[in-house]
């Protein structure tokens, strides 16, 4: 029986001819065995290049986009020419890119006479990298013998007015994917579509957030019920750790849902947080491969993963942070303080990525974005200026220069021992932990440390609990009590 599987390609794979070649070969690969869908992010580097253009045409700058316009026609124009030999289907490339790019010069100008750039007219501009990348891959495949069409997300994939990092509404989204992706697939053709870009009701464009392509891909297979989910980008699946810190991390054959969710949301960029979301709900199996070593391991997410010899699976890191300290010993027992503290937070818009909380009840402590420091403090004294006036609350203050370390395992529920070998690794290290946080789940531990100790900090964890032996220990039974 055929099954169905939708192959995601990141900007790395698609950010050459040589990688444009690839995906060709891998796509035609699956599909003489399989229903493909193919979702694809824009080339490397062109989001990150138009949304450095409209600012700059926000800031009064005409130069960045006409030279941007200029430079991704080039580096679109170089794949067709190489791997798209049908002159009438390369003519018609270079029109649609053209037609593009030029629609991107008109968005500029209108944002340089406005001297703004909103949240809406940032998702508008960011999104024409996949635009292009879409119909230049389906023309690729089809030059490569593979019956292939272009498909825009706006036309299909629905999502709220959340400009930035929009909110799909599945409900009217699986009406749509069936009606549009089903024939072609019925045909023998594999859909390319757009990653990344959708649609409010109304057909205004909106984003998912950086890095929503997987999400993408992850909406597309649970309205079509596929098989399976590959997230094709340039590492060998999910490390045990960031193998420029940790040389000698592994690739984890398989993580559990609730692992990957962890995993991404503190920082290990394989994966986008939100993608698991729907695959979670249909049980849909999420693959991480690399482009350019297909046969290399690769990292199966599924909701039970077979047993691991080791409670711990993967280290991650999130840097550039600061932690913002409010104590006083007039805080003890005085009911709403968090509360307060959260709202004053939450009204600058800024997201809390760790929270600590002595027992005392004297001080509250969280990790922020360091970029954010100052609009929080600032809010905090607005909303606490009477109790920092009478005394109740000492001083509100930060701490830069500090990351988190995320220590992430299933197993490490109900395994005695496992902080006292985290902090034992690094005592031994003389590295100094400066707060935690470990989630009802158990699932993670987390540790705020300073920033020129965090690499030490993540070799001495990594080899505490042997992640060098990932291969070895998953045939080993798992540790128990």
């Amino acid at each position: 029986m055929t099954s169905m599987r939708v192959l995601k390609f990141g900007g790395t794979s698609v950010g050459s001819t040589d990688a444009f070649a690839r995906v060709a070969d891998i796509v035609r690969k699956a599909h003489e065995e399989d229903k493909v869908v193919v979702v694809t992010s824009a080339m490397s580097g062109v989001t990150d290049a138009l949304i450095r253009a409209a600012k700059a045409a926000a800031a009064g700058d005409e130069t960045p986009y006409r030279d941007t316009r200029n430079e991704l026609l080039v580096k679109h124009q170089i794949v067709a020419g190489q791997l798209i030999e049908d002159g009438m289907e390369r003519a018609a490339i270079s029109r649609l890119l053209d037609d593009k790019l030029r629609e991107f010069e008109r968005l500029c100008q209108s944002i340089y006479v406005l001297g703004e750039l909103t949240a809406r007219g940032l998702d508008v501009v960011s999104g024409l990298g996949e635009q292009m990348a879409a119909p230049l891959l389906a023309a690729v495949l089809r030059s490569a013998g593979i019956r292939a069409e272009a498909v825009d997300a706006r036309e299909i994939i629905v999502t709220d007015d959340t400009f930035g990092a929009a909110n799909p509404i599945l409900d009217l989204t699986c009406p749509r994917v069936q009606e549009k992706i089903r024939p072609l697939l019925e045909e023998g053709i594999v859909p390319v579509v757009t990653g990344f870009i959708a649609a409010t009701r109304e057909g205004i464009t909106t984003t998912l957030g950086r890095g929503g392509s997987d999400y993408s891909a992850s909406i597309l297979a649970a309205c079509l019920n596929a098989d399976e989910v590959q997230i094709w980008t340039d590492v060998n699946g999910v490390l045990t750790a960031d193998p420029r810190i940790v040389p000698d991390a592994r690739t984890l054959p398989e993580l559990s849902y609730v692992e990957a969710a962890e995993l991404a949301y503190f920082g290990a960029k394989v994966l986008h947080p939100k993608t698991i979301l729907p695959a979670v709900e249909r049980d849909i199996p999420i693959r991480v491969l690399n482009t350019f070593d297909p046969e290399g391991p690769n990292t199966r997410i599924v909701r039970k993963p077979r047993p691991v010899g080791t409670p711990v699976k993967a280290i991650a890191v999130i840097r550039d942070l600061a932690l913002v300290t409010v104590e006083g010993r007039g805080m003890m027992g005085v009911p709403g303080i968090a509360a307060r503290t959260f709202g004053a937070v939450a009204r600058t818009g800024v997201s809390v990525l760790m929270i600590s909380q002595a027992s005392s009840e004297q001080s509250i402590c969280f990790v922020i974005p360091a970029v954010d420091v100052d609009k929080v403090i600032a809010s905090l004294h607005e909303e606490m200026e009477r109790e920092l006036r009478r005394g109740y609350i000492d001083r509100i203050w930060s701490q830069d220069h500090i990351v988190i370390i995320a220590v992430v395992g299933a197993a490490m529920r109900g395994t005695p021992g496992i902080s006292a070998r985290v902090f034992g690794a690094l005592g031994e290290a003389g590295i100094n932990v400066i707060a935690i946080a470990q989630g009802s789940s158990e699932v993670n531990i987390s540790l705020v440390v300073a920033a020129d100790q965090a690499d030490e900090a993540v070799r001495r964890i990594h080899n505490a609990f042997e992640l060098h032996r990932v291969e070895a220990l998953w045939n080993l039974p798992a540790e128990t009590s």
